[in-house]
């Protein structure tokens, strides 16, 4: 159920033996990300339960979901832009059949995030499915 280009970063990884290849290529993707203006680095869209500062910006057009995010850690922004290859462009009814843990899992982040930003990414995806879930 993965978007197209969720499973471009799953292939990229397939090549990527090692877990610091890895680790380099998700601070890359954040990096590619554009960054979130100012403006809406407010309260109201910080996610609580992260260890770093983390803004998600959710935006629904046309019944397909999307967002903007961002944070202080790279490491954290980079995991932004794996959520965002696995969420956006999803119609807004299909957000919660997405197992995130699953789809994460096969790029390997499951075993190699510590607890914190373990528990920091499923307060994103627990944010983005409540926002799909309410709109």
């Amino acid at each position: 159920m993965a978007t197209p280009a969720f499973e471009e970063i799953a292939e990229t990884f397939e090549f990527l033996d090692d877990w610091e290849d890895r680790y380099r290529h998700v601070i890359d993707l954040g990096r590619a990300m554009p960054p979130l203006e100012d403006s809406f680095k407010v309260p109201a869209l910080k996610v609580d339960g992260c260890a770093s500062q983390v803004w998600l910006r959710p935006q629904i057009a046309a019944g397909q979901f999307d967002f903007q995010g961002d944070s202080d850690a790279m490491i954290v922004r980079g995991l932004i832009a794996v959520l965002h290859a696995l969420y956006s462009g999803v119609a807004v009814a299909e957000i919660g059949k997405i197992d995130a843990h699953a789809e994460l899992g096969r790029l390997g982040l499951n075993e190699h995030l510590s607890s914190q930003r373990s528990n920091g990414v499923r307060a994103m995806v627990e944010r983005i499915r409540k926002v799909a879930a309410e709109a």
